[in-house]
């Protein structure tokens, strides 16, 4: 049997399926086998998959049913001792799988996964992200996005990290549980990695671990992007934050659904989110209280672990750009 099994989500992205499985084929650590979970693809991949990439076990669903749904129905047909998860839109290169594997097996039990370097397909000496940052205003975002790669050489804990290319331990799986299907794509690695924190779960960065990524490659329309991501940003905070930390920090989260609010410009779909989140909230509230029984660290530890940082353009800032005010003060006009 393999020590790891690889799982790559797939829906319509024939294009990127021969930078992605051709470089697993190039990997420095062979001692895994693939799964490719098609989303119901109405283009060529299955048949491109089954003709150039035997080696890879499909599994073809009968419609999109989103990242989460896709990758769970991956991970319960393994049985390695670790589980990948790689998105279609990337290229790991040939450490990536050997330096993630060497550096759980030399790590306590209590990190339950590691990520990779992410770096920027068009342009590989910039970081895509170095892991995932959570902020108190709702926004998650990537560490180290566009800044030089040299800049991240550390192995390093980190908060959570980005599914696109992260090892897991099964036992964390087995121990936290999977992915919350209901969110169907987006927030749902953050999900995931609030919860096995609070469950006392640590994840590490590896620079050595290489992945390209050109990221939104496999995305959906801006509409449901916005639609979900409303949605999905507040089941995480219901879901996961305890309730004395969602009073002390209530005027910076309630400050953050109004940013996101005005600043994806979609008010309609972040509306139909809002509304989504309302509906789904006693399902939401069960879910709660199992997770919050079950926390193993302390109030303040969660307090400390999320950022402060809203990790975005201030909101006066996109005021002043749609107002047109600096390019008239530029021109000398105020």
């Amino acid at each position: 049997m393999a020590k790891v099994t690889v799982i790559v989500p797939n829906w319509n992205t024939r294009r990127w399926l021969p930078g992605c499985l051709g470089g697993l084929r190039e990997q420095r650590f062979q001692d895994f086998r693939v799964i490719l979970v098609d989303n119901g693809s109405t283009d060529d991949s299955v048949a491109f998959v089954r003709q150039h990439y035997p080696e890879v076990q499909i599994l073809s669903l009968a419609k999109n049913r989103g990242f989460a749904r896709a990758v769970n129905v991956g991970i319960s047909q393994t049985c390695s001792e670790y589980v990948a998860l790689l998105n279609v839109d990337t290229e790991p290169q040939p450490n990536w799988l050997a330096s993630l594997v060497e550096t759980l097996e030399q790590s306590p039990p209590a990190v339950g996964y590691v990520v990779p370097r992410m770096l920027v397909l068009g342009d590989p000496k910039m970081v895509d992200n170095a892991g995932m940052i959570l902020s108190w205003y709702g926004s998650a975002h990537k560490r180290g996005q566009d800044r030089p790669a040299e800049d991240y050489t550390q192995l390093e804990e980190v908060l959570w990290g980005s599914a696109g290319a992260a090892l897991y331990r099964r036992a964390f799986f087995e121990d936290v549980g999977i992915f919350d299907g209901s969110f169907v794509s987006y927030f749902e690695d953050a999900d995931l990695g609030i919860r096995g924190r609070l469950l006392g779960y640590r994840c590490l960065f590896v620079p050595t671990a290489e992945v390209l990524h050109e990221g939104h490659g496999a995305g959906i329309a801006q509409w449901r992007h916005v639609y979900l991501s409303t949605r999905n940003r507040l089941a995480l905070l219901a879901k996961n934050i305890p309730l004395n930390l969602l009073f002390r920090h209530c005027w910076t989260l309630l400050f953050g659904q109004i940013y996101f609010f005005l600043a994806c410009k979609r008010p309609l779909c972040s509306l139909a989110g809002f509304i989504s989140f309302l509906v789904g909230l006693p399902s939401i509230l069960r879910q709660r209280h199992i997770i919050q029984e079950r926390r193993r660290i302390s109030y303040q530890a969660l307090d400390d672990m999320l950022s402060s940082d809203l990790g975005e353009p201030k909101l006066r800032d996109m005021v002043r750009a749609k107002l047109g005010w600096d390019s008239r003060r530029n021109e000398g006009v105020d």
